[in-house]
């Protein structure tokens, strides 16, 4: 069964600056959350996904345990090196089978990791919110974290009062990554998303899930479509940029400039490049 982005983590070192730097993009932020291995995120909601703003916030936390090391331990490591996209997560409606599935496939990086934590509703009231991981890893050596994610309470944690952006933000359309070779990740992308029609084009390779593409592109390419240039991939594929759907991109352009956010006109989308994105392409274009 194919699968839908679900949500992007944005590792980063001050979680509250990033949460100013996602209000001045126009969107609402979520308060802080606590897991238990040390990690603290903030959560970005939009239609059936999600930018997860992250932080090793409390680091003597970190365990032996599967989400310590392949989440929590991981993030500590990238955040050591550089801010931006560690992870993507796409969406699952059984962990279990999709670990089955990427063992199969050879990419499996774990059994199901499942983890709860209290959340709250907007009057205060706590809900119980579940979650089930089951992690991937890219052969061809991939920086980023990989892995489907099942909700097991999902009508307690969306919550359509937080996806009303001042930007006009409809979905995600799509993320990017950076790759010397884009079809070394052909297969590895085929598995992890289910889909098998992957698009080969002189740029890199897309693959177009039920909720959103992923883009893995050559650097010389990456640069020419953003503008901005790409993020050190020595260490393997880099995800570089996320793409956000919006009702007016003139409105975004001015909500921009109103808020003082450097931002170019690229190819028909809006980019605000990494230096002010604290090493993300946040990318906006009009659907």
């Amino acid at each position: 069964m194919a699968r839908g982005l679900d949500h992007v983590v944005h590792a980063v070192r001050g979680l509250d600056a990033c949460a100013a730097l996602y209000e001045r993009l126009g969107f609402i932020v979520g308060a802080r959350n606590r897991h238990d291995w040390g990690t603290h995120n903030r959560v970005v909601q939009l239609a059936g996904f999600f930018v997860e703003l992250l932080t090793v916030g409390e680091p003597d936390k970190l365990g032996q345990d599967g989400l310590s090391q392949l989440f929590g331990a991981r993030n500590r490591d990238f955040l050591v090196r550089h801010e931006g996209l560690s992870g993507l997560l796409l969406e699952s409606r059984d962990a279990a089978a999709d670990a089955a599935r990427f063992r199969d496939a050879g990419i499996a990086a774990s059994e199901p990791l499942r983890f709860e934590r209290e959340g709250r509703r907007p009057d205060g009231t706590p809900i119980r919110l579940a979650f089930s991981l089951a992690f991937a890893r890219d052969p061809a050596g991939a920086e980023s974290i990989f892995a489907s994610c099942q909700q097991h309470f999902p009508e307690n944690f969306w919550n359509p009062a937080f996806q009303q952006h001042r930007n006009g933000a409809t979905g995600v359309a799509g993320v990017v990554m950076v790759a010397e070779n884009p079809s070394d990740h052909h297969i590895f992308l085929s598995a992890l998303t289910g889909e098998r029609e992957l698009l080969a084009t002189s740029s890199g390779v897309t693959v177009q899930t039920p909720r959103g593409t992923i883009q893995v592109m050559e650097p010389s390419a990456y640069e020419r479509y953003f503008g901005v240039a790409p993020p050190d991939f020595a260490r393997g594929a880099r995800l570089a940029a996320l793409i956000f759907a919006v009702r007016e991109r003139a409105h975004v352009a001015a909500l921009l400039e109103q808020a003082r956010m450097p931002a170019a006109e690229r190819m028909s989308r809006i980019v605000v490049g990494p230096q002010e994105a604290m090493g993300a392409a946040i990318v906006f274009e009009q659907s």
